[in-house]
């Protein structure tokens, strides 16, 4: 494990010992990386479904392999120095095939991985149709995960969907199991009420960092940061908000296209081409290429 590897997931874990809400956009590229990263936020979340959608065209559900999410978490690793929190899933199999994604995603540059309780193949958190693990496996997948680590800071993250499935009273009772394994940070997925997020960051915010999702459309109450930290959660993911403001502009753009044969009218609210190098590097890259050429 690189020097690198060991600043960016010691960075994440100084982030999460302060009491404020750690705001993590959804990526799914290298490019969404970069701009998460020029936006000045302290990290970002490595979407499972963002990589479904955009990559593939397809809903989260679990079609995208282990392999194909480090192939990105490489991407970005190359491009931007930010810690990164990486959806891995149910582990992508059992306690064995978890210790060998969580290996290869901290070789791709993973400061942090999230992994699920789901049966697989899982499904986006806020579907209809999940089916859970027995608690017992997830708390074995959870040990796995943390011998397996190369890198002592890397972050473990384990999510539980019992609620939605089989009650509040499950998914606390996994909350506390899963703690107890050893996570270090847990995520109680898709609380349906205010009291219920009340109940979570009561009994586990003074314990261990906790996990709020603020999916657009999702199940839960509560839409804003400033919300997710008053309830006693530290890490409030933002996990295709890009991608659900993207897609309806490029919708309009496309729409304008077929309609008209030119984007001229848009082309206010357009970067062009000499502004998208600026933005990616282009004149630092051709200053740098300078100091190889060779003399005549």
């Amino acid at each position: 494990m690189t020097d690198s590897t060991a600043k960016h997931t010691a960075r994440l874990r100084h982030r999460l010992a302060q009491h404020t809400v750690l705001k993590a956009p959804g990526v799914y590229d290298a490019l969404t990386a970069l701009l998460v990263e020029q936006a000045g936020f302290d990290c970002a979340f490595v979407s499972g479904a963002g990589i479904s959608f955009a990559r593939y065209g397809r809903p989260d559900m679990g079609l995208v392999t282990a392999s194909e999410v480090a192939a990105t978490v490489a991407a970005m690793r190359e491009r931007v120095d930010i810690p990164l929190i990486v959806d891995m899933d149910t582990g992508f199999g059992n306690a064995l095939n978890a210790q060998r994604t969580l290996r290869e995603f901290e070789r791709a540059g993973a400061s942090a991985v999230q992994m699920e309780d789901q049966t697989f193949p899982k499904r986006c958190g806020h579907m209809a149709g999940k089916g859970v693990i027995p608690a017992g496996e997830m708390v074995g997948k959870i040990h796995a995960v943390k011998d397996a680590r190369e890198e002592e800071h890397t972050v473990v993250i384990a999510r539980t969907d019992a609620l939605a499935v089989n009650g509040f009273e499950d998914a606390v009772e996994r909350g506390e199991r899963y703690l107890e394994a050893g996570a270090d940070v847990l995520f109680i997925e898709a609380p349906g009420s205010i009291e219920q997020i009340n109940s979570i960051g009561e009994i586990f915010g003074q314990r261990i960092p906790l996990v709020y999702n603020l999916l657009e459309g999702g199940n839960s109450p509560i839409s804003t940061a400033s919300e997710v930290e008053a309830a006693g959660f530290r890490i409030a993911l933002f996990p295709v908000a890009l991608l659900h403001r993207a897609i309806p502009v490029m919708q309009n753009l496309l729409h304008t296209i077929a309609t008209q044969g030119s984007t001229v009218d848009q082309h206010r609210d357009m970067l062009d081409i000499t502004r998208i190098n600026q933005l990616l590097g282009a004149p630092e890259l051709l200053a740098g290429a300078k100091r190889y050429e060779g003399e005549d």
